[in-house]
């Protein structure tokens, strides 16, 4: 099984592909798609959906994994994570890809054993748990990662 996990967000989309084979995993590549301000927003969504769709067919998942919207102070910064997450869905639909929502709680739960983790544990987990030589960079590329390996624990494969 392959699974793209996706940390949305409008300036960066982490992403990161997990190969997983009778238990071992295996990293085929991970990234992070940047806009830049100066942009008009709607080319930013472009280019999310366009590189999303280019690393889809690049890598051929069978599934999406993505961070779930989580925000309880900023509602404009909520309102574009979602709008990038809607370019998630829509790039995940045109090549008829499932997508599976995990809130950060979870993920932290699932790889660390704390829902309140902090960042830094998650990333030496996932650095450890895919025996990388060094924490993956940007922190949206981790947290990318994180997300495609608590799909693949949640479901066992």
């Amino acid at each position: 099984m392959i699974v793209l996990g996706v940390d949305p967000g409008t300036a960066a989309t982490g992403y990161g592909i997990i190969e997983t084979r009778k238990g071992r995993y295996k990293v085929l590549g991970y990234g992070c798609i940047k806009t830049t301000p100066e942009a008009a927003y709607p080319q930013r969504l472009k280019i999310i959906y366009q590189e999303l769709g280019r690393i889809i067919r690049t890598y051929s998942p069978d599934v999406v994994a993505l961070e779930e919207l989580f925000f309880a102070r900023n509602v404009l910064t909520a309102f574009s994570v979602g709008q990038a997450q809607g370019m998630v869905f829509l790039a995940a639909a045109d090549a008829n890809l499932e997508v599976v929502k995990y809130p950060p709680l979870q993920i932290k739960m699932a790889l660390t054993g704390k829902g309140r983790a902090e960042k830094k544990e998650l990333q030496k987990r996932i650095k450890r748990l895919l025996r990388l030589k060094k924490i993956p960079r940007p922190v949206d590329a981790s947290d990318a990662l994180a997300v495609a390996l608590c799909h693949i624990l949640k479901v066992g494969k």
